[in-house]
């Protein structure tokens, strides 16, 4: 018998326990009614590949919400921290889409009061580029160097661009934040102070390339005008010239010859000096400043990757009140970093955002980390920090290995005191126990079933795949072996697969036997066991 004749037999379309990863789970999607690639239209395609996820994870349109989810979601009208600990395959990924459901169904209800889902899960190109810059002799020399602001820098730069193509092209880009039909007429018509907050982010976040154009586009977009001097010192540098020529000729023809004289002559060198200092000013003086100044941002925002000419000419463009070290990236400071965030969220709130939430994902994949522990922990601990957590109308959901769970225990008292993981809504681990599994597992098969006169059932029930002496609590001890979603896919993909391997289709033995669950249930309970101890791969 094949796999797919006892599926067919069954009504069941396609294999429900098949997939091992959220993201490119179909089954998760329709279950979900959402799923990844919403995900990705929602965040503005920020959001790469879920990872170590564990294909069943969780989702609660049919009922197989893990028991913690409400404690990490929380409050959307105040968004709030959560940390949350879990082994590979245990659903982190998988609950990240469901907080991302969750919040789509909130935003749909309560359009003038949105939360922006930021998903902070591809790391390898901030972490390419800090290698580059920094230049450690190894990968953790170079993830240790990594610093918070770091870390902001790279969710600005993951939000900002994506805002600045919906204000500039919306009819042009592809999935994007939803900032609504008329977002360049609603970012024409903000207060100025707000446009200059949206001018300063996109000079300074915006992705590399053509950021300094887009700077001029966008400010055109917004009807911000050049910095006064700037567009002074471009007038007297276009009309200087035809001014002097038409003082002097005026002089020569209107002022009789009687006036002409040394004085007048010193007058008119005078002008001549006036004018070629007001052209030092503004071509050569406010270049070198602004040079100056993108070479200061370069050094600074080490995971962006733009050139200091860049920074310089968008940075030009920029009124002079926003120039200077407590609005702009140029120190080692947090402070300007956690300014930058709320000027986001005040750049968002006339498109109906008043809140943020960023998912922190997928730590242990980037290459230069390559599920290293000491490496991912270089990476994280910065972001456990009470300052960054808790601030207001952005909540951090952080979804980490587990391995950093046993880091994170052998730390010091002072480290905890500045971490307050007692106010972060901490889950030291995603467990799940037989009867969540097997709830999870039976409403995947119903996502796959569609009713037929062959079974005569309206729906399907997990224990109707097996023979009449196993039992519901068979069932849920076997899956409780298991410990994770993923696995206990694995589980009972090999329970139908060894009973369509040992059987004839002739036979018609549509249900799986005890010995068959009995079997498959010590070799994957000896290899979850194995692989706990780490003396075997996933």
């Amino acid at each position: 018998m094949t796999l797919a004749d006892l599926l067919q037999h069954w009504s069941i379309r396609e294999n429900p326990f098949m997939a091992e990863e959220a993201r490119g789970d179909a089954v998760f999607a329709r279950m979900s009614g959402d799923g990844p690639e919403a995900e990705i239209a929602r965040l503005g395609g920020a959001s790469g590949a879920s990872g170590a996820s564990g294909a069943a994870g969780v989702h609660g349109v049919h009922g197989a919400y893990h028991s913690d989810f409400e404690k990490i979601v929380g409050d959307l009208n105040r968004p709030g921290a959560a940390i949350v600990f879990g082994e590979k395959g245990s659903g982190k990924t998988a609950i990240r889409f469901q907080i991302a459901g969750r919040i789509a169904a909130r935003n749909s209800a309560d359009p003038g009061a949105r939360v922006l889902l930021v998903a902070y899960d591809e790391h390898n190109g901030p972490l390419d580029r800090l290698h580059a810059r920094v230049g450690g002799k190894s990968a953790l020399d170079s993830i240790q160097k990594m610093r918070l602001v770091d870390h902001i820098d790279a969710m600005l730069h993951t939000v900002v661009p994506r805002v600045v193509d919906v204000i500039l092209w919306p009819r042009e880009v592809g999935p994007a934040i939803d900032l609504g039909p008329d977002a360049g007429r609603v970012a024409r018509r903000m207060e100025p102070s707000v446009k200059r907050d949206l001018l300063l982010l996109q000079a300074v976040y915006d992705r590399p390339g053509e950021a300094d154009l887009r700077t001029r586009a966008l400010r055109r977009r917004l009807g911000v005008a050049l910095p006064k001097w700037r567009w002074i010192g471009a007038g007297i540098a276009i009309a200087g010239p035809p001014a002097l020529v038409a003082i002097a000729w005026s002089f020569r023809r209107y002022v009789p010859e009687s006036l002409h004289g040394q004085a007048s002559e010193w007058l008119f060198y005078g002008l001549i000096l006036l004018y070629l200092l007001a052209v030092a000013k503004r071509f050569i003086w406010d270049v070198l400043a602004d040079r100056r100044l993108g070479r200061r941002l370069r050094k600074q925002l080490r995971v962006i990757g733009r050139s200091d000419a860049s920074y310089a000419r968008s940075a030009g463009q920029l009124d002079e009140v926003v120039r200077d070290a407590t609005s702009m990236p140029l120190t080692d400071s947090d402070d300007p970093r956690y300014t930058m965030l709320q000027r986001l969220r005040g750049v968002l709130r006339p498109f109906g955002y008043h809140g943020i939430v960023i998912v922190i994902d997928r730590v242990d994949e980037p290459t230069l980390i390559s599920g290293d522990a000491d490496r991912m922990r270089a990476f994280v601990w910065p972001m456990l920090n009470n300052k960054f957590l808790q601030q207001e109308g952005v909540g951090v959901k952080m979804l980490l290995p587990i391995e950093l769970r046993h880091a994170l225990f052998k730390e010091s008292s002072a480290f905890f005191q500045e971490a307050r993981l007692d106010k972060q809504g901490l889950v030291e681990r995603l467990n799940w126990t037989g009867p969540m599994l097997y709830d999870l597992c039976e409403a995947r098969l119903r996502a796959c079933h569609t009713p037929s006169v062959t079974t005569g059932q309206p729906s399907i029930a997990l224990l109707d795949l097996f023979a009449e002496d196993v039992t519901r609590q068979d069932v849920v001890g076997a899956l409780d072996q298991m410990h994770q979603p993923r696995d206990a896919c694995k589980f009972l993909y090999r329970c139908l697969t060894e009973h369509c391997a040992g059987t004839t289709k002739d036979q018609e033995q549509w249900k799986i036997p005890r010995h068959v669950l009995e079997q498959v249930r010590k070799q994957e309970s000896d290899r979850v066991q194995q692989l706990y101890r780490g003396i075997r791969p996933a």
